[in-house]
Formats: structure tokens, C-alpha cells, sequence
């Protein structure tokens, strides 16, 4: 039999929760910390509570996100890290631009969520960021890992192709036989010039899964899916960064101690 070595397939970060994931040639990991600028904005639907003096972690359904607003998948977004400006393309053309660290550029944007979201608002639509915080859907800041081959697994199953853009993690993973990652719970796995992740949660699908990336179209039944045929809703992992390192794309994923 042909030993493959696990690999890195893809990167990608969220940098406004809910909206278009951005490919990362590379990146570089800092312990306890999230890819940087993944999930860094986040657009509140009516009053949420959140501090900006003080972070907490909120449940996503006080944000607009895919599992009850599957049209933002529609949208085309680019963020830019140096200028902080977000653009927005609906219908193929520009809907909406704005620099987010000032109060014009987060009103623009806000304009614009007001009008594409209008029936879906519990309140005025706002840009919400605070220094190290990121919307995450767990508390604790981490990376979100899937598996190719699992999600090889659920397209046999649902018997129609399906984007692993649907499970919007941060690193995808080639080489793994399919669940092997749930075998990794506890322990550490090592990406590129030694960053080093602590597995410590699977991840549990929720309704946004089923929403197709592109259209907005909810298409497929995959928590459903995953329940019925493997008795259980989960794919991908959570990792703790507890090694500070550079990976990229094409990287060795080597499991320690396994």
C-alpha cells in the first residue's frame, strides 16, 4: 500500500464572521492565538450585549452568519489587511466599500446589510470588532482543521458533490484517512517549521453546512446527513496553537506521540 504523508491542502481565514472566506498562501501561528485576523469583525444583529471595552465570547446567533442568513453567502468580500477597507460584490458589482476602523467606512457598510438583510434584522446592523478578540463560534481561540477525506465520506453519502468551502475552516487536510482527526483529540500534531497544535474539540455541524458557497442556496441536509449515516454531527477539529510557527500550503501534518 502507498503511504501518502498528510499535507496542508488549503488555508483560509474569515476576516468579517459570515462572509467570503479568503485563501492564504501561508500564514504564521502565535500560541493561544487564532490565524490572524480570521473572524476579526463581526456584524451584530440587533443589540448583542457585546463590550468592546470588555470581549466576551457571544453565540453566533446575536451576529448575522450562514445558519440563519444563508444569502451572505451570495456576497463577494475582500479585506484588506493594511487599509482595513472591506469591499462588497453583489451580482457581480460593487455594492458596498468601507474602511472598518473608522466610523464613515463601518456606516457604509452598515447601509448596505441594512438593505440586503432587511427582513432578517432584529435591529440596525453594526460592525463590531475589539483588540484580540476574535467571533469565533467557541470560546477559546483556536484553529478549525477538516479532513478532505471525510468530507470525501459525506459527498458518497449525500451522493452530490460537496464544497468543503461549506465547513469554512481555517486548514484543510489531504492524507488523513476519513474521521482519522477524531482520533486525534489530546493530542498535538505539527504543521510546517513547527507549529504545533493541541486537538481539542471536534466540531459539531450546524444549518450553515447546508447552504451552498456561491448562491446561498440551502441545497443539502448535512448535520441531518452526518446523524443518519455516521451517528454523529460532528466533522473537522478544533486546535489549540501551543507552538508558534509558520505553515503554508503543501506543509507535512505530522501527529506527535500517536
Amino acid at each position: 500500500m502507498t503511504h501518502f504523508t498528510p499535507r496542508i491542502q488549503s488555508i483560509y481565514r474569515y476576516p468579517v464572521k459570515g462572509l467570503s472566506p479568503e485563501p492564504l498562501v501561508g500564514t504564521t501561528l502565535a500560541v493561544g492565538k487564532t490565524i490572524a485576523a480570521d473572524r476579526l469583525y463581526a456584524i451584530e444583529n440587533g443589540p448583542s450585549g457585546f463590550d468592546r471595552a470588555a470581549p466576551a465570547y457571544l453565540p453566533k446567533q446575536r451576529f448575522l452568519m450562514l445558519m440563519r442568513n444563508g444569502r451572505l453567502a451570495r456576497l463577494d468580500t475582500r479585506f484588506d489587511d493594511v487599509s482595513h477597507m472591506l469591499s462588497i460584490r453583489c451580482e457581480n458589482s460593487e455594492a458596498a466599500s468601507g474602511d472598518l476602523r473608522t466610523v464613515a467606512g463601518r456606516e457604509a457598510i452598515e447601509r448596505f446589510f441594512a438593505v440586503f438583510c432587511v427582513d432578517e434584522l432584529r435591529g440596525p446592523p453594526k460592525i463590531l470588532q475589539a483588540p484580540d478578540h476574535s467571533f469565533s463560534d467557541v470560546a477559546k481561540k483556536v484553529v478549525s482543521i477538516v479532513n478532505r477525506a471525510s468530507v470525501a465520506a459525506v459527498e458518497t453519502v449525500v451522493g452530490a458533490p460537496v464544497d468543503p468551502l461549506r465547513f469554512r475552516a481555517n486548514v484543510y487536510v489531504d492524507g488523513w484517512p476519513a474521521w482519522h482527526e477524531f482520533t486525534l483529540l489530546n493530542h498535538e500534531i505539527t504543521l510546517g517549521d513547527g507549529a504545533r497544535l493541541k486537538i481539542v474539540k471536534r466540531i459539531v455541524r450546524c444549518a450553515a453546512t447546508n447552504v451552498e458557497p456561491g448562491t446561498g442556496i440551502r441545497d443539502l441536509a448535512i448535520p441531518e446527513t452526518l446523524l443518519r449515516s455516521f451517528g454523529h454531527a460532528d466533522c473537522g477539529v478544533y486546535g489549540e496553537v501551543v507552538g508558534a510557527g509558520s505553515i503554508a500550503v503543501g506543509d507535512a501534518v505530522v501527529t506527535a506521540n500517536f
